[in-house]
């Protein structure tokens, strides 16, 4: 039998995640952020009471063949307008909203599944420590001001786990929290009404890959930050961290540090941490980003299952 891998986050670490496992001959379940407000996605779930479909046409994509025009479409645009976005709208309006996903995996033919942590319409909030309240997404990922962190977070209206997530952490064998928008794209998951619950009943290890670079709401964060407010929000201890370990360029250290980012350090011997050297300095439309070494990660992540 196959060994079943959970993945939870969204965007853009979540989709490079996937792309690295789905080469195992392993069972995969994406378990998506349902919070996303920003773009196209805002756009949408403003104009037609839908649930933000970019994080999970990301992951959808990212499981479905390569080679397929069908995935290339999912990711066309006019400009801001995705065509995958509209898409997703459209079958979330025919089939409701826990059969769309399941229609949308069928014609993109995907290796494993992608499934969304809550069918319930809701908007994060967040609290920063100056006391400002920030609502939406967009804004807790993006609206920290320098001297300021995000204190506590919440969702309303209240949100329930969808049971076919819960269902798939109580029976994961692997669970793995992706890199990405700490507050806005991993947190926001794990507060969903019976998350925890779902995470008490599983055997499963939980590893978190964590982030390469800090940003609003998480500057100056360092490796025992990340884990401290991830075990906060998730009731329990990490089983493994997984860490970079590379040192960036002066390039691209000069890059992040204009927007007011840094590169994390390791600033713990707990012996949960795995370091290695996970750093890829990538040229994207003229500029040079920090990205994951996909493969190396799913090595380490598959020798831990």
């Amino acid at each position: 039998m196959k060994k079943k891998i959970v993945t939870i986050g969204g965007g853009t670490g979540q989709y490079t995640l996937l792309r690295g496992l789905k080469n195992y001959d392993v069972e995969i379940m994406a378990l998506v952020s349902m919070m996303d407000d920003g773009g196209n996605t805002g756009q949408l779930r403003d104009e037609f009471g839908v649930l933000p479909a970019g994080d999970l046409r990301r992951c959808l994509i990212a499981l479905s063949d390569e080679s397929s025009i069908l995935r290339e479409l999912f990711e066309y645009r006019f400009g801001d307008d995705c065509v995958g976005n509209r898409i997703i709208a459209a079958l979330q309006n025919i089939a409701g909203n826990e059969k769309y996903i399941q229609e949308i995996s069928r014609i993109l033919r995907i290796k494993g599944k992608v499934l969304p942590i809550t069918i319930n319409e809701t908007t994060l909030y967040a609290e920063t420590n100056k006391g400002r309240i920030l609502e939406g997404q967009t804004q807790v990922s993006y609206s920290a001001q320098q001297d300021e962190k995000i204190a506590r977070i919440w969702l309303s209206p209240r949100a329930f786990i969808f049971n076919q997530a819960a269902e798939s952490l109580r029976e994961a064998d692997l669970i793995v929290i992706s890199p990405g928008d700490l507050y806005g794209s991993i947190l926001s998951s794990l507060i969903v009404e019976g998350f925890k619950e779902a995470i008490s009943e599983t055997k499963a290890k939980i590893i978190y890959v964590c982030n390469l670079v800090t940003k609003q709401g998480t500057n100056n964060f360092k490796v025992s930050d990340f884990v401290r407010e991830i075990e906060l929000y998730l009731g329990r201890k990490l089983d493994y961290i997984v860490c970079n370990t590379k040192k960036p360029s002066s390039e691209i250290v000069d890059k992040y540090i204009w927007e007011n980012s840094s590169f994390v350090e390791i600033d713990s011997e707990d012996a949960r941490i795995i370091k290695s050297d996970l750093l890829l300095e990538q040229k994207s439309d003229g500029r040079t980003i920090a990205r994951h070494d996909i493969e190396k990660v799913s090595r380490i992540i598959m020798e831990l299952i």
